[in-house]
């Protein structure tokens, strides 16, 4: 693969380069945003590894430019904002992926190849769909038969969440972690509660409930 790294301190640039020179991979470096703009747009790479916080120009920038210019390379962002919104505004500006510092050279290897296997049309998927419910995370407007739905942050964060996990139970736990960025179990019924107001919204007054509990198990989203 040929990948373009673009990332401005130095003893992180040179941990990637090392690790991805070692895995059989050729990399060129970027150390601001606009080499990195400059360099993204005008080579051939297989994918891209953006540092969120770079001089010049940010790494969400650089993002929202080739994906405006109509470039589907996959885009793995760094960062050492960790909280969940920061992952969720990452990921709608464009980037495949989010990995959060420090992190294991191992992990980055393994989402890049992750990403490489996907198709482009996936990975750069913005308007998900089960059944006759769509959410379209650009507008971010969720619709049932036609009809608009309106939801609150958490709730679209929740529903989000199960449609990206679509036809896979998905525990409490693991609401937990991906809605609320939780990292152990507050001991509350929160994601019940949610579950069951997202429920009322999506479901009711529609012949086929989409949203399912799995007692014992968790929750999915489903057509059938």
């Amino acid at each position: 693969m040929r990948i373009l790294v673009i990332e401005d301190d130095a003893k992180t640039a040179d941990y990637i380069l090392k690790g991805l020179g070692e895995a059989g991979h050729r990399a060129d470096h970027a150390v601001d945003g606009r080499e990195g703009l400059h360099r993204a747009t005008g080579g051939e790479y297989d994918a891209l590894i953006v540092d969120r916080m770079l001089p010049g120009l940010d790494g969400l920038s650089i993002v929202r430019a080739i994906r405006a210019a109509d470039m589907t390379v996959p885009v793995l962002i760094l960062s050492a904002l960790a909280h969940v919104d920061e992952r969720v505004t990452g990921l709608r500006a464009g980037g495949d992926d989010y990995l959060t510092k420090p992190f294991a050279f191992s992990e980055l290897l393994a989402r890049l190849e992750a990403l490489l296997r996907r198709p482009h049309a996936i990975a750069q998927q913005t308007v998900l769909t089960v059944g006759d419910l769509s959410m379209d995370l650009l507008a971010r407007r969720v619709v049932r038969a036609g009809q608009p739905i309106e939801l609150r942050p958490q709730e679209y964060k929740l529903l989000e969440y199960l449609l990206r996990h679509a036809g896979d139970v998905v525990t409490r736990t693991m609401l937990f972690e991906g809605v609320w960025d939780f990292h152990f179990d507050p001991q509350t019924n929160v994601v019940d509660v949610h579950v069951s107001r997202l429920r009322q919204k999506i479901d009711k007054g529609f012949d086929k409930p989409l949203i399912h509990t799995h007692r014992g198990g968790g929750y999915s989203i489903r057509a059938d």
